[in-house]
């Protein structure tokens, strides 16, 4: 039998317990949308020039503040590419000083100089994150839609190590990379990351349904990152891949000679998957968007995530606490009870959920079934 409420709290390795109905681990800021590469794949669907609607200097304080306050989650500025944003560096000292841990992912493009990498050292920046989809110039250039992108990434890369700041490479795992990833993972282990960050692709912004790989190649990728994970150097964390715990906890489980209908769900938590979360090294929990989870646009408006473009609020017309704890939206998120199709009735709902940012950008509905897997739940097998 299987719980019908989800517990709401849970720890996290960097601050108390944290009930994510009222906080959120992570706060994403795109501080801008500007950006010189033109990724076929973009969220955002950058453009060349800053917005003039960007959030101020003052703003982007007063938000600094109204995230601390939120149990003080990671913050993590993003664009576009954050690097265009002149006072970039001035907000992570004030969050940093705060006793925030700050993060950034900004674009490797000339923007990125030695200077602004020692500056992000000094002031004290937690992880830099480069992207990096393809191990060669030819994949990697075609997906950033920039020729020489691919060298200047290894170049910025490079320096970073030189730096000993910590490094997490992102990478798009699509149609154009998909038959090169044992190559990628040989080079993320070469450029010493300490984080390998998989986002799935969702077919949002830029990004196509043409370009995302097949729900029986989501399975074979997941199968593959549960077996590199237990000899990579590195961390493996997935985006838009729920499923990818589902897969994990399976392999655990079946290791350990255990079926996953025979025990209490509060039991799978506790007890016979609890090494397969650990492996995961994040809270165990389903879905993240909007459930420790929240993005923050370039113009203060509020989303479950980056990839999920459903408008919740605006933090210059409502508090961002406020915002995260109240919306409709994000409540509905946070209840997989809610779920259709196979995601609702799946006995992994609430480890996994599927991706609804993936569900959302294909059946243009939040809250209908993962469309990219191919597990199919116990309740419909009988």
């Amino acid at each position: 039998m299987y719980r019908n409420q989800q517990s709401t709290k849970t720890t996290h390795p960097h601050s108390a317990t944290i009930d994510y109905n009222e906080n959120p681990f992570i706060v994403i800021w795109e501080v801008t949308r500007a950006c010189q590469l033109k990724c076929v794949h973009c969220r955002a669907d950058a453009q060349t020039l800053p917005d003039p609607r960007e959030l101020s200097h003052n703003e982007g304080i007063k938000l600094i503040d109204q995230i601390y306050e939120m149990n003080n989650p990671m913050l993590v500025f993003t664009g576009g590419d954050c690097m265009m944003r002149d006072d970039l560096f001035e907000l992570a000292d004030y969050a940093i000083k705060k006793g925030m841990r700050v993060s950034m992912t900004p674009s490797a493009t000339p923007n990125v100089t030695k200077e602004k990498m020692e500056q992000a050292k000094i002031v004290g920046l937690s992880r830099w994150g480069f992207s990096l989809d393809g191990p060669t110039p030819e994949i990697h250039d075609h997906f950033r839609g920039t020729p020489g992108s691919f060298q200047l990434t290894i170049e910025k890369i490079k320096y970073i190590n030189e730096l000993n700041m910590p490094l997490q490479i992102n990478t798009v795992i699509s149609r154009y990379n998909y038959g090169s990833l044992e190559k990628m993972a040989e080079l993320i282990k070469e450029l010493k990351a300490v984080m390998w960050y998989i986002f799935l692709l969702v077919p949002t912004g830029r990004g196509q349904v043409k370009d995302c790989i097949t729900p029986a190649e989501h399975e074979k990728v997941f199968r593959w990152l549960y077996e590199l994970s237990k000899t990579a150097p590195y961390d493996i964390k997935t985006t838009a891949a729920q499923h990818y715990r589902r897969v994990v906890i399976q392999q655990k489980l079946k290791e350990n000679k255990v079926q996953y209908g025979e025990i209490r769900y509060e039991d799978s938590l506790t007890k016979d998957t609890a090494s397969a979360i650990d492996g995961l090294k994040r809270a165990p929990k389903g879905v993240n968007d909007g459930n420790g989870f929240i993005f923050v646009s370039h113009i203060g408006d509020v989303y479950p995530s980056g990839l999920l473009p459903i408008k919740v609020g605006n933090i210059r017309e409502r508090p961002l606490n406020e915002i995260y704890r109240e919306s409709k939206v994000l409540k509905d998120l946070r209840n997989p009870d809610l779920y259709k199709g196979k995601c609702g009735i799946c006995e992994y709902r609430y480890v996994c959920g599927g991706s609804r940012s993936r569900a959302y950008a294909v059946t243009g509905d939040y809250l209908e079934s993962e469309p990219f897997c191919v597990y199919i739940p116990m309740a419909l097998r009988k």
